[in-house]
């Protein structure tokens, strides 16, 4: 059933560097439920194979020193709905994460594999871009971050650098992109469950101290281009503006000017562009109500 050629148990992190080095054309596997998918159909077939899902020390969500939240690489889906530090600082990833497949799926299904898949529909993308995320990468020469929408290089392509052994170890989201920030995730398929998304969208606001204006809001699309992406005119014309319903309109209105979606048998790209322009203009309407905001 599965054509595997070999497989490497990682028993820390820098076993994890050194298999990876010694086997630089192997796959990572953590829970399994995309690869072994692929090998099963043929796409993967042959593959050596290093899991590194024993890793516990990949597990968890906590704050660092500087309140950032870190949400290890191996953290399922399952854990991160419902973890308290998520809840109450980042509840949009939350409720996106949840939204992942199956129960099943999200019980084995971890934040790292749904990102190092470089797919533009992965359920956790928008959400991570739009809360300006930063990846954690541990290789050879040591700890590497840089911001998500430098991970993704293009379609299923993340900048993992198998020369150096880099896994990737965390996905962090800064204090200064979460703090007093309220945000929702719309995810638009043909069923409410077991599938890929065939667009999806992520807001967050953070208002003023008396709710009068928009301090800051961040938009972000998966499967509105080839690789998650934000939206900055969207974002220029909400920042800095009374929470308005003319403002909302055109603030939808104004996905339309970067996103670059594609026709597929799932949607066509003109379908695509009308319910993302649908999808803005709910989720910037949610998030300004939870932030506590009222739209004129």
């Amino acid at each position: 059933m599965y054509d595997i050629k070999a497989l490497y148990e990682a028993q820390s992190v820098a076993d994890a560097i050194r298999l990876r080095l010694e086997h630089p054309e192997a796959q990572i596997i953590a829970g399994g439920s995309d690869v072994l998918v692929q090998i099963r159909e043929g796409r993967r077939a042959g593959k050596e194979l290093i899991s590194i899902y024993s890793l516990d020390e990949l597990r968890g969500v906590s704050l660092d020193e500087e309140d950032n939240l870190r949400i290890g690489s191996l953290s399922s889906f399952s854990r991160i709905a419902k973890d308290p530090l998520i809840q109450s600082r980042c509840a949009v990833l939350g409720e996106a994460v949840d939204q992942v497949g199956s129960p099943q799926i999200r019980s084995i299904g971890t934040i790292g594999g749904n990102t190092c898949n470089g797919v533009t529909s992965a359920d956790s993308a928008s959400t991570l871009f739009a809360w300006e995320a930063v990846v954690e990468l541990t290789g050879i020469n040591g700890v590497r971050r840089l911001p998500i929408r430098d991970f993704y290089i293009k379609a299923g392509t993340v900048d993992i650098r198998a020369e150096e052994g880099e896994i990737q170890t965390a996905i962090l989201i800064p204090k200064a992109s979460y703090a007093d920030c309220f945000g929702k995730y719309i995810k638009y398929g043909m069923r409410n469950a077991m599938e890929i998304a065939s667009l999806g969208c992520s807001v967050n606001v953070r208002l003023s101290p008396d709710k009068k204006y928009i301090r800051r809001c961040r938009i972000a699309y998966g499967v509105a281009g080839p690789v998650p992406m934000r939206v900055p005119s969207a974002e220029a014309v909400a920042n800095g503006s009374p929470p308005t319903r003319e403002m909302i309109e055109e603030f939808a209105l104004s996905v339309l000017l970067d996103i670059n979606p594609r026709d597929s048998w799932r949607s066509s790209k003109a379908f695509r562009q009308h319910i993302a322009v649908a999808m803005a203009r709910q989720a910037l309407t949610e998030s300004i109500e939870r932030a506590g905001g009222v739209i004129l």
